[in-house]
């Protein structure tokens, strides 16, 4: 790939998703681009670049955003994050959500899904004591063609197969040939929508947890800071923000502190989670 070519799509991607894009990367961008090429019936990358430059066709730029920032997810992927929910946050958001027994998540760069279901699930095992509360869980992702396939919920044999435990499927989802869709009654307890993170966050309202896990790593240092500073300003002051295991907000926003002995957990500076009485679960 020719070096004026790969600076442009990198600039592009950059305001358009806020991907950041090494000279290192270049083998990805051309692994990922010739598909988007071939659709259009071009030659090659050389081809797509000119059309770029000559032609601001949108449906064009969205598919090579798309193809960039499609990254892969797993169903409770790393599985601490989701044993902290389940265990700390959950017991306690039904203490100070009592008095409105409404809870609302939001899966951020949500793929295809499996994030946002895997809670789903975890929500569904507490059916018992939720029962009377509104629970809301929104996935957003910036591909349509992600946020199409997680509101179909149909996974492959290789999906279901990582992280999934055998009761889950068993009990979630139904099998169709080599597919396995998962249940009408989960697909109905999260609603997904296209979404851009570098936008506007206000009209997805207020929440009480928010999952961004494995997504900062893609942004450069204001990118990071500006999808922090946005994500505060959705959350409840006691609510909580997960990030993954390699992402921080140490140097990027006073926004947040640390939630103390769980590790990628934070909540908002200015308020602060506070777990229910007996609730202590320390995490390495």
């Amino acid at each position: 790939m020719r070096v004026e070519d790969f600076d442009m799509f990198a600039t592009l991607l950059k305001q358009r998703s806020g991907l950041v894009l090494t000279k290192d990367k270049a083998y990805l961008l051309e692994s990922r681009l010739m598909p988007v090429a071939r659709k259009w019936n071009m030659k090659g990358l050389e081809d797509l670049a000119a059309t770029v430059r000559t032609r601001k066709d949108e449906s064009l730029l969205r598919d090579i955003t798309e193809a960039m920032t499609t990254n892969e997810s797993s169903f409770f992927r790393d599985q601490k994050p989701f044993d902290i929910f389940q265990n700390l946050v959950l017991p306690t958001l039904l203490e100070t959500r009592a008095s409105r027994k409404h809870i609302r998540i939001w899966s951020a760069a949500c793929s295809s899904g499996q994030e946002a279901y895997s809670l789903a699930m975890l929500l569904s095992d507490n059916a018992a004591r939720l029962a009377g509360w509104r629970i809301e869980i929104i996935g957003t992702d910036i591909s349509a063609e992600m946020v199409e396939r997680a509101r179909a919920g149909v996974y492959s044999q290789f999906e279901v197969q990582r992280g999934l435990p055998i009761q889950h499927l068993v009990k979630h989802f139904k099998q169709n040939g080599d597919k396995w869709q998962i249940s009408q009654a989960l697909r109905q307890m999260v609603s997904f929508r296209e979404f851009n993170l570098l936008g506007d966050l206000s009209p997805l309202g207020q929440f009480d947890v928010v999952f961004c896990r494995n997504v900062l790593i893609y942004f450069d240092q204001p990118t990071k800071t500006k999808v922090l500073e946005g994500a505060a300003r959705q959350m409840a002051p006691d609510g909580v923000l997960y990030l993954g295991g390699a992402e921080t907000v140490l140097g990027l926003t006073d926004r947040f502190k640390s939630v103390e002995g769980q590790r990628g957990l934070y909540t908002p500076a200015a308020g602060g989670f506070v777990p229910a009485p007996g609730l202590k679960l320390v995490t390495a």
